[in-house]
């Protein structure tokens, strides 16, 4: 506690004495630097993750941004979404290689109110000349809204199938976090059922995303997803750290700082006593819009 006490009044002099920033950050320093320069030692084989708010276009350039970045360093680019759940790979195939229309794609995977023009870009990303690909990450909505609701044993023995090899939910830490942010939970059990379809789609998307690099050691997978899955590494890239430990993870956390207060930004940038940074490199940016 001490440690937020004085960390965060240092920062908050910072803030008060400059203006609010934008820009990028080291997440653990809170030094400003430039994307080229966090970017630069970045090998094949390593795993970016960049945690977004939903629906804002300020983060979707940036996600670009940092693809396009790691491209003109020379790298192989495959990207990874949470958006698309991993049975629907081939459908995300088919778009990709034009056998599909997005409208059909759209339709046939079930595309729901998220609009698809925030991360169209994303998607079409990859160069599918050079081997590179756009992945179908998360577990299928249906097996994680069950196991909301009814928990593992409610699983049929098809659906179990559907759960990443050797399953295991987040560490304590996360779901305290977790369940900190839940509060109309109404019982302990019901927060642990909430917790293990969390735990699902982090634990899938790591699943799916090991068995890419590990195929692929010759490419840098990129991931976009919610920005809480990244937060503190306690939920995604804890997954990826498990499943694949020789990849080297990188995390990007985008911070919304439109309305934001100076306190208000002290709170979101300053590393956690228990946990660390935030994540390895901070963006921060007024993100105008609806959001989703």
């Amino acid at each position: 506690m001490r440690f937020r006490v004085i960390f965060g009044a240092a920062l908050l002099f910072s803030l008060n004495t400059y203006a609010t920033p934008t820009g990028l950050f080291n997440g653990t320093t809170l030094q400003g630097t430039q994307l080229e320069q966090a970017l630069r030692d970045i090998k094949p084989g390593s795993i970016l993750v960049i945690g977004e708010n939903h629906g804002f276009s300020v983060h979707q350039r940036q996600q670009v941004e940092v693809m396009q970045a790691l491209r003109n360093l020379g790298h192989r680019v495959s990207v990874g979404l949470e958006f698309f759940t991993y049975t629907d790979q081939e459908s995300v195939d088919f778009y990709r290689a034009g056998r599909l229309s997005e409208s059909d794609f759209l339709s046939r995977i079930g595309w729901g109110s998220l609009s698809f023009d925030f991360y169209r870009d994303q998607a079409l990303f990859p160069h599918l000349s050079e081997g590179s690909s756009t992945l179908a990450l998360n577990a299928p909505r249906g097996l994680t809204s069950k196991v909301a609701k009814g928990g593992l044993a409610s699983l049929t023995p098809a659906e179990s199938q559907l759960l990443p090899p050797q399953f295991a939910v987040g560490r304590d830490s996360y779901k305290e976090r977790f369940l900190r942010l839940m509060p109309h939970i109404p019982s302990p059990e019901a927060g642990l059922r909430y917790f293990t379809a969390q735990s699902i789609w982090d634990d899938t998307m790591a699943w799916k995303a090991a068995e890419f690099i590990t195929q692929h050691p010759d490419q840098i997978l990129v991931i976009v997803v919610g920005e809480f899955h990244v937060q503190f590494g306690g939920g995604l890239p804890d997954r990826l750290k498990v499943r694949v430990p020789q990849a080297p993870i990188l995390t990007f956390s985008q911070i919304n700082t439109a309305g934001l207060s100076d306190e208000d930004v002290v709170e979101e940038m300053e590393p956690s006593a228990s946990e660390g940074a935030r994540a390895d490199y901070l963006w921060l940016a007024p993100a105008e819009g609806p959001g989703l």
